[in-house]
């Protein structure tokens, strides 16, 4: 009888030990299932990633930021290149006035006055801006200059208005 008991436990046992390590590959394999997939997406993200920073430094590459050989020029001047954007930025967009039209824009305001709203500063020498009356709008190429006192220097060269349908 006892040797029966002990036949029975070693069966039991081992159909445990069966039982155990199929409910454990079971769980590995799901796990290692789930690490492939993450392990895909990270691949994917990684992938996008270098595709956006691409676009960026593409985007970016008509910018007074990023431009190594303008920022070398205001360096060689003795002007901070960030202080001398946000100066020109502030400078632009301080024009536009309450009641008048930005001086730097070369149409009258049809639906109200023009005013500049965004500016990208290209380089060492043009600035690229947007305006609008809040109806009619359009783009303002500006080239700028320091004279010899450091003083900026403004002059619209070309400007488009875009039509309305």
């Amino acid at each position: 009888m006892r040797s029966k008991i002990i036949s029975y436990l070693l069966i039991f046992m081992f159909l445990f030990t069966i039982f155990i390590y199929v409910n454990d590959k079971k769980i590995l394999d799901a796990k290692e299932e789930k690490i492939e997939k993450f392990q895909d997406r990270v691949a994917e993200l990684e992938k996008e990633k270098e595709q956006l920073e691409s676009e960026n430094l593409n985007l970016n590459y008509f910018s007074l930021a990023e431009n190594e050989e303008a920022i070398s020029y205001f360096e060689r001047l003795g002007i901070n290149s960030k202080e001398l954007a946000q100066a020109i930025e502030d400078e632009i967009i301080g024009r536009n006035k309450a009641a008048e039209d930005n001086d730097l824009v070369p149409f009258a305001g049809m639906e109200g006055v023009m005013r500049i709203n965004k500016v990208k500063i290209l380089n060492h020498k043009w600035i690229i801006a947007d305006f609008t009356d809040g109806t009619y709008w359009g783009e303002i190429l500006i080239s700028y200059e320091l004279d010899e006192n450091k003083n900026l220097i403004l002059n619209t060269e070309k400007s488009f208005l875009y039509p309305q349908d």
